[in-house]
């Protein structure tokens, strides 16, 4: 694979979206061919089970039946979409990975991280990101941003309550402390121009 694989996470109403087309702004700009995509979706399969994972009441699916359509949904996007497109030279940015799993379906949801990781070994064969960005911004902060973005909209992920979004922040924490390598913590606070900046500074030592 020539090209690099950036995925952004964290809480809700962190900008992840907004600064993943940034980023591709920016990479662009430089005359680097990026790719934005998201999960669940990005591809045609996984895109279908988006909309059984992110419609309906939160009590719809359990974390282990969550943590299985995720994971089925990955290995559809990694085969179909990110492979060849990493394959073909470009640089893909991605709106949450495997990351989210382990920190929603993981630490939130209550599953054994090396389960989730198990199914990512099986379905995406352990696929990981070059860079990993988390967005970091408080729980209250991205209710706040999130409740302005979705209005009675949320999702089943955005709905949910004040001690789950605490658990996964810590999570993602957890995860940038035990493999420095591959994340950076990016403070989600401050404008838009300024968290660009930041997420593009994040991702220098990988420009050719």
């Amino acid at each position: 694979m020539s090209g690099r694989f950036i995925s952004l996470e964290g809480g809700e109403g962190a900008g992840k979206s907004t600064q993943a087309k940034r980023l591709a702004a920016a990479l662009g700009a430089r005359g680097i061919d990026a790719l934005v995509t998201r999960e669940p979706g990005g591809s045609e399969g996984a895109e279908a089970i988006r909309g059984l994972l992110m419609q309906g009441d939160v009590s719809r699916w359990s974390a282990h039946s969550e943590a299985l359509l995720f994971a089925a949904a990955r290995a559809d996007h990694v085969e179909k979409t990110i492979r060849p497109a990493l394959g073909a030279g470009r640089w893909v940015i991605c709106d949450r990975f495997l990351d989210s799993s382990r920190a929603y379906q993981g630490v939130a949801g209550g599953i054994d991280d090396a389960a989730v990781l198990a199914l990512h070994g099986f379905g995406s064969r352990g696929m990981l990101p070059d860079r990993t960005l988390v967005l970091e911004l408080s729980p209250e902060q991205g209710s706040a941003r999130a409740a302005l973005r979705d209005g009675d909209a949320s999702d089943r992920f955005a709905a949910r309550g004040p001690a789950f979004h605490a658990d996964v922040a810590a999570a993602f924490q957890r995860f940038a402390a035990s493999e420095p390598e591959r994340f950076r913590l990016i403070d989600a606070a401050g404008g838009i121009d300024e968290v660009a900046a930041a997420v593009l500074a994040a991702v220098a030592d990988l420009l050719p």
